[in-house]
Order: C-alpha cells, then sequence, then structure tokens
C-alpha cells in the first residue's frame, strides 16, 4: 500500500514494499554482505564508499557472529570515515540532522532534541552522542540488535510525531543522491522550520519529474528578495520566477543549478517560453514585493 496516494509523485514510493534487512540466524556469508553493504549505503548516507575505506576488521567480526548489526552501526558512526563525511566539514546542527536521519531514520522533531543533542555533544562528547541514539529505546524497538537501519520516518509510526514526515523530505532528497554531496551543502536544512516550530514544507525528490525538487536559492543573493521600483518596468506588477537546471546558450554548455528572474506581466509569457527553450524547469512564479 502507498505510504501517500501521491507517494509516487513525491518520490517515496521505493519505501511501500521494501522490507527491512535483518541478519536472522543461521545466515550465509552473502546475507552477511547484504547486510554489511546496507549499514554502509544507509549510514553513509549513500556515499560511495572505496574498498581501502571499508572497516574490515569490524566486517569480519559481524560475519563471524562475534558483533551485531547494531554494533556495527555504532562502529561506523564512530570511525574517523563517517568523522571526515559528515562530522568536520558540517556546523553540528546539521551533524545532528544528520545523525538522526542515519541512526533513526527519520528527522528531528523539534528543536529540543537538537539541543538535547547539542548539549551531549558538548559536555560528554562525540562518541557518546552516536551511542545516545544507539543505545535509545527508540533503536531498540525499532530495529533491536539485528536490522539494518532504514529511513521510517515516511511511515505513519505509534508514538511518532506526524511532523517527522514533513522534515524528512527536506533531508532525503531521492534514491541515487548522496549527503557528502548536495546543492545546500554543509547547510542546515532543517534550522528554520524548528525554531519557529513550523511542519516543513514537502517538496518533492530528485527524480520525481515534479519542477520544484531542484530549486536552491543562491547563497550568494545574486536576486534581491525586495523589488523597490515597479514603475521602471513600466508596470505595477512585477512576478518572480524561480528556475532550475537552466542550460545557458553558450559552448561549452553549462548547467546552472537556478536562477531568478523578475519580470513585468507583459514579458511573463516570452520569459517563460525562453526558459523552456532553455531546458529550465519553473520551481515558481510568484508576485514580487
Amino acid at each position: 500500500m502507498a505510504i501517500t496516494t501521491a507517494a509516487s509523485r513525491l518520490g517515496s514510493a521505493a519505501f511501500d514494499d521494501t522490507e527491512p534487512l535483518e541478519l536472522r540466524p543461521k545466515y550465509s556469508n552473502e546475507e552477511a554482505q547484504a547486510v554489511i553493504n546496507a549499514v554502509y549505503r544507509h549510514v553513509l548516507g549513500n556515499g560511495h564508499l572505496l574498498a581501502a575505506d571499508r572497516l574490515t576488521a569490524m566486517e569480519s567480526l559481524l560475519v563471524n557472529g562475534q558483533l551485531s548489526v547494531r554494533n556495527f552501526v555504532r562502529a561506523l558512526a564512530k570511525s574517523e570515515l563517517y568523522k571526515t563525511k559528515f562530522l568536520y566539514p558540517h556546523f553540528h546542527t546539521r551533524v545532528i540532522e544528520l545523525n538522526f536521519k542515519h541512526l533513526l531514520g527519520r528527522a528531528p522533531y523539534d528543536e529540543a532534541e537538537v539541543i538535547e543533542h547539542l548539549d551531549r555533544y558538548q559536555t560528554k562528547g562525540y562518541d557518546a552522542d552516536v551511542d545516545s541514539y544507539i543505545d535509545s529505546a527508540e533503536y531498540d524497538a525499532s530495529f533491536g540488535d539485528f536490522t539494518v537501519p532504514y529511513y521510517r520516518g515516511f511511515a505513519t509510526q505509534t508514538g511518532q510525531k506526524m511532523v517527522g514526515f514533513t522534515r524528512m523530505f527536506k533531508l532525503y532528497r531521492g534514491y541515487a543522491t548522496s549527503d557528502a554531496s548536495q546543492m545546500a551543502g554543509a547547510s542546515s536544512r532543517l534550522a528554520v522550520d524548528l525554531a519557529k516550530g513550523a511542519a516543513s514544507t514537502v517538496v518533492s525528490m530528485a527524480g520525481t519529474g515534479a519542477p520544484g525538487w531542484a530549486y536552491q536559492a543562491s547563497a550568494q543573493g545574486t536576486m534581491p528578495r525586495t523589488v523597490f521600483a515597479p514603475a521602471m518596468y513600466g508596470a505595477t506588477r512585477l512576478y518572480r520566477i524561480e528556475v532550475a537546471a537552466v542550460s545557458l546558450p553558450r559552448y561549452p554548455k553549462v548547467r546552472r543549478s537556478n536562477t531568478e528572474y523578475v519580470v513585468p506581466y507583459e514579458q511573463l509569457t516570452s520569459t517563460l517560453q525562453r526558459i523552456n527553450k532553455m531546458g529550465g524547469k519553473v520551481a515558481s512564479v510568484t508576485l514580487a514585493k
């Protein structure tokens, strides 16, 4: 059954019929390897993994039955590999978002959860904070010792807040994307929403065919947010067009992740036609203020 009637458009359909992966008794070597690869994929946010980066000693312990899946997840989250990808390059609010996603399979519900983990990190250190996720009653109830963590934030669950569903769309951007290389970079995805106590806007994921998924506002602020003089355009109404994936008409072709246009009503149709010819996807058309 689909998570929502719009699951295919939202990009969450991949989770509808996916069963959690569990390392069951009397497992084969192939089954153990499948679990190990699934842990790497999930905990590393679908990032590329070199052979030299693998935790071979921990893998051997798991295959031989001397290490649980839970403790393999713990070892990976505390490894230098994980820290290099997700701890050192990011401000810590982003680290906490990623830890919730990678270790509990959901987004943080409110600012209090973020503050709690931030305080623990500052007073007890990173390893103690990782343990607080993995040793929690929530982890135990959701995954136990032998189930690979998975993205459960897309499903309705007993005792879990519905706001987590909307927040997951800010953290998870599609099956083929990597947490180590997204358009928003190292910045927090949820800080503003958490501070306001507001539900996050659901934006469909990469590859779903929806027009708005790729748009991210420029960090340099190339387009002013306020229009001071609509009269200079000879018009009383101006419109802001946010566009993703415009291919500029030059050689070699360069794909731009986003751009914005402010145009009078009279030029709206012709501008949209020009954007379409350049292969752009219109994320939104709003009245400029």
